[in-house]
């Protein structure tokens, strides 16, 4: 794992690249689908910025909520730090920021949720990536495994050989990102979102079996039981309005 790239006296870090490079991986994929829609192209970069402005936004608050212990003595100064960014709090934040533009523009609608799907899968995928370069302690439980490994120079080291989950969450939902892409053009109108969420929430529910995250609730962790419930809003939309059969030319 490389924690940071020092490129003569330039330092960046793993994460927060491709923390960027999961925006715009998510923007080329919405622009292209924009187009094909005969949107205007720029709004994807309208788009990518009204994700990253929330998803900075929610991804902090969440790392604070996860961490109050340790951050209550200065929630402010904690709040605007550059460290502890949470992905399902950036995927809500996101989301949020993401849906004050499209009220602003006028696009609020089912188009909208499906022109996204496979953008967030992407931009999933790619910022796992980060969590994998930069040892962060998204890592999993310990295991015998051949491709289990050791994280001895990450941000939280380990040099006990564990499931490297970031890599099964980047391949799993690069995977969906492209199931989505090939069926964007197949579903009725918002079924394509409904499917994110499910296939979302069953990666991250199974995932969390073998990571180190806490219990919150009946053996369950916190995000688990988003996943649940994300597997749960998916699966009824999908069932009541039939949205997996063929669309309508």
């Amino acid at each position: 794992m490389e924690p940071t790239l020092d490129l003569g006296p330039l330092t960046l870090q793993t994460f927060g690249l491709c923390f960027a490079l999961a925006f715009v991986g998510s923007g080329l994929l919405v622009g292209r689908r924009l187009q094909e829609l005969g949107r205007p192209i720029d709004w994807a970069y309208e788009i990518v910025f009204a994700a990253l402005l929330g998803g900075l936004v929610g991804s902090r608050i969440d790392y604070l909520i996860q961490n109050y212990d340790q951050v209550s003595g200065d929630l402010i100064g904690n709040l605007v730090s550059g460290s502890g960014l949470v992905w399902f709090g950036g995927l809500v934040g996101g989301a949020v920021g993401v849906l004050i533009w499209a009220r602003l523009r006028g696009y609020v609608g089912l188009q909208l949720l499906d022109v996204c799907a496979p953008g967030l899968a992407i931009g999933y995928a790619i910022g796992r990536v980060g969590c994998q370069l930069s040892g962060d302690g998204d890592y999993g439980v310990a295991s015998s495994l051949p491709w289990a490994m050791s994280y001895p120079e990450g941000t939280v080291p380990t040099t006990q050989e564990v499931h490297p989950t970031p890599i099964y969450e980047s391949l799993t939902m690069g995977l969906v990102a492209l199931v989505l892409w090939r069926l964007r053009d197949r579903l009725q109108p918002g079924a394509l979102f409904a499917l994110y969420l499910v296939l979302a929430g069953v990666e991250r529910l199974l995932v969390e079996f073998i990571r180190r995250n806490d219990a919150l609730v009946i053996g369950l962790t916190q995000a688990q039981l988003i996943s649940i419930a994300m597997i749960a809003a998916g699966g009824v939309w999908l069932s009541r309005r039939g949205g997996l059969s063929p669309a309508r030319a």
